[in-house]
């Protein structure tokens, strides 16, 4: 299991496309992919239920990874929040 903190800069925060990309991405990848953020989480592959996170500018996430390719989707994930929130 990895767990990556990160504080959202976005001033829209976790909109619709972006989480639409941040949700591809997931995809392509076996292992669970779960957002915690503002005291409830949501899958990263579920977009609905990551955008009912309401995840504004300054909000801490936590993304945890569970699964046999955490690793490699630790490392694309983390890119993608980086460079995009």
């Amino acid at each position: 299991m990895k767990e990556f903190r990160y504080i959202i800069k976005a001033a829209d925060g976790i909109h619709a496309r972006p989480a639409g990309v941040l949700v591809n991405t997931a995809l392509k990848y076996k292992c669970d992919i779960t957002m915690k953020a503002n005291d409830r989480e949501a899958s990263v592959k579920k977009l609905f239920a990551l955008m009912k996170l309401g995840i504004k500018q300054n909000d801490v996430i936590t993304v945890v990874f569970n699964g046999e390719d955490e690793e490699d989707a630790y490392k694309e994930i983390t890119k993608n929040i980086g460079e995009n929130y």
